[in-house]
C-alpha cells in the first residue's frame, strides 16, 4: 500500500516560519522526483517546490528565496523550510512522489493558514 505521510502544517502569523515534512512508502519502483504542491481556496493546485533524483531542485516563482526543498533519499523523504510566510502562502499542501516509471503519488495534504 502506497503512503505518502506529511507533518508540519498548522498556523503561523506573517512573517513567521514553518516546516513540512513527507515520508512515502510502499512505492515499488524507485523514487525519481519528490515535491510539494500547494491548492489555496479556491483555486487550482500548483507548483511550489520539486526534487529530482538527479539533485536539481525547482521552484515557484512565487516562493523562491523563502521556501527551501531537501531530500533524504535512503528515508523516500522530502521537506519543505517555509521562511518569510505571506498570507497567499495560505494553501492545502501535498506531497508528490513520481516513480522511474512516472507513476504519480500524492499525500492526504496538508492545511497551512498564515494569518495577518
Amino acid at each position: 500500500q502506497v503512503q505518502l505521510v506529511e507533518s508540519g502544517g498548522g498556523l503561523v502569523q506573517a512573517g513567521g516560519s514553518l516546516s513540512l515534512s513527507c515520508t512515502a512508502s510502499g512505492i515499488r519502483f524507485r523514487i525519481d522526483q519528490m515535491g510539494w504542491y500547494r491548492q489555496p481556496p479556491g483555486k487550482q493546485r500548483e507548483l511550489v517546490a520539486t526534487y529530482t533524483g538527479g539533485g536539481s531542485t525547482n521552484y515557484a516563482d512565487s516562493v523562491k528565496d523563502r521556501f527551501t526543498i531537501s531530500r533524504d533519499n535512503a528515508k523516500n523523504a522530502v521537506n519543505l523550510r517555509m521562511n518569510s510566510l505571506k498570507l497567499e502562502d495560505t494553501a492545502v499542501y501535498y506531497c508528490n512522489a513520481v516513480d522511474l516509471w512516472g507513476s504519480t503519488y500524492w499525500g492526504q495534504g496538508t492545511q497551512v493558514t498564515v494569518s495577518s
